[in-house]
């Protein structure tokens, strides 16, 4: 069994450098052009096929595992709802450069806890490794799902993780 972990390719807020969370932006031109060029990796990489690609169900990341399935040979799969990014509440479509400004210590209203992110994630792989016992799949996720997850297996510090760029793994 293996997964990997990718996040969704651009969108205008991420261009715009704005707190996405669960607001389900679309892909812009670039990020659909980030998702065909990870397609393009995973098939030059000298590595057996992938059985499977899944995701969360927000556009974003639903339009990446589209666009890399079509690549790779492999239908879209399933979405699941535990890769889903977290809840950022009042500060969604706040931007990035105002946070500290606004909530020095983070603590937007309505926030999904950060503890709780990663378990989510965990769940996820769980699920995801269950549905697909013994198969190489891909899993477009979001990128602070993503780092939270990484640090719940791993127990290191989520600041740890680097941000993740668009359609990387």
């Amino acid at each position: 069994m293996l997964i990997a972990l990718i996040r969704h390719g651009q969108t205008d807020w991420n261009l715009a450098g704005r707190m996405q969370g669960r607001s389900d932006i679309p892909l812009n031109a670039v990020g659909r052009e980030q998702a065909r060029a990870a397609a393009s990796a995973l098939m030059s990489a000298e590595t057996e096929p992938w059985d499977a690609i899944v995701s969360s169900p927000l556009g974003r990341a639903r339009e990446t595992a589209e666009i890399i399935a079509t690549t790779v040979g492999v239908p879209p799969g399933a979405t699941y709802d535990e890769l889903i990014e977290q809840d950022f509440g009042a500060a969604e479509g706040t931007l990035v450069a105002d946070l500290d400004t606004r909530w020095p210590d983070r603590d937007f209203a309505d926030k999904e806890p950060d503890d709780e992110v990663g378990r989510r994630g965990i769940r996820g792989l769980e699920r995801i490794a269950r549905d697909h016992r013994g198969a190489r799949v891909l899993a477009v996720a979001h990128g602070t799902l993503i780092r939270h997850t990484l640090a719940a297996i791993t127990g290191h510090e989520v600041r740890l993780y680097p941000k993740l760029e668009n359609a990387s793994s």
